[in-house]
């Protein structure tokens, strides 16, 4: 647990520096780049990184590790699908960094997110997220497409299913102040997301 706190505020004092493109901007051409691209793409994007980390926490604190993780990563796959077929989702980059922020908070007040409701909203983001991990593979194959979703799925799980599994196994009631520590820093993170946001917007 006290490597995600580290990894979350090394990540919100590291957010100029973030990139979103793993291949610099070009899209992979082959499967390897299609792997790489995918497993790094959830990483570097540190919002996306921070909502994958509150989908962990909501799941150890709903005691159902698997299903929120699914939920999200299912949907992020179907939302890729739609960037590449051409649809276009409204204010996608606000969304995506309100959804980091709603969670966080709810996570961080003790709030309990489980149940239909909680998966329909992780799979909500879901379709954000995913619809902005297809900008990376815009233009390419099928082959390093299907390779990108395989490693952007992976990552995610692991990712996911890992703090899931920290958070859960942690002793009470100190294991709990931890989660809702590093749920406050992935809050902050997507806080500063919205900000820039939502600047972006006003002063376009």
């Amino acid at each position: 647990m006290k490597r995600i706190i580290l990894s979350g505020i090394w990540a919100l004092f590291a957010l100029p520096a973030a990139a979103h493109h793993p291949m610099g901007g070009a899209a992979p051409v082959t499967l390897f780049e299609g792997l790489a691209s995918g497993l790094a793409h959830p990483v570097i994007g540190v919002d996306h990184l921070a909502f994958i980390v509150l989908v962990g926490l909501a799941a150890a604190a709903s005691q159902r590790l698997l299903a929120g993780p699914a939920a999200f990563i299912l949907a992020t796959l179907a939302g890729t699908f739609l960037q590449l077929a051409g649809a276009t989702l409204p204010l996608a980059e606000i969304i995506i960094s309100g959804s980091v922020v709603v969670l966080g908070a709810l996570l961080f007040l003790g709030h309990r997110v489980a149940g239909p409701s909680a998966l329909a909203g992780f799979a909500f983001a879901g379709l954000f997220h995913g619809w902005a991990y297809g900008e990376a593979v815009i233009g390419s194959e099928p082959m390093p497409v299907l390779a990108y979703l395989i490693g952007f799925g992976l990552i995610q799980f692991a990712i996911a299913a890992g703090v899931a599994r920290l958070a859960h196994g942690a002793s009470q009631p100190e294991g709990w102040v931890k989660a809702r520590i590093a749920a406050a820093v992935c809050a902050g993170v997507g806080l500063a997301f919205l900000v820039e946001g939502i600047e972006g917007m006003i002063f376009a």
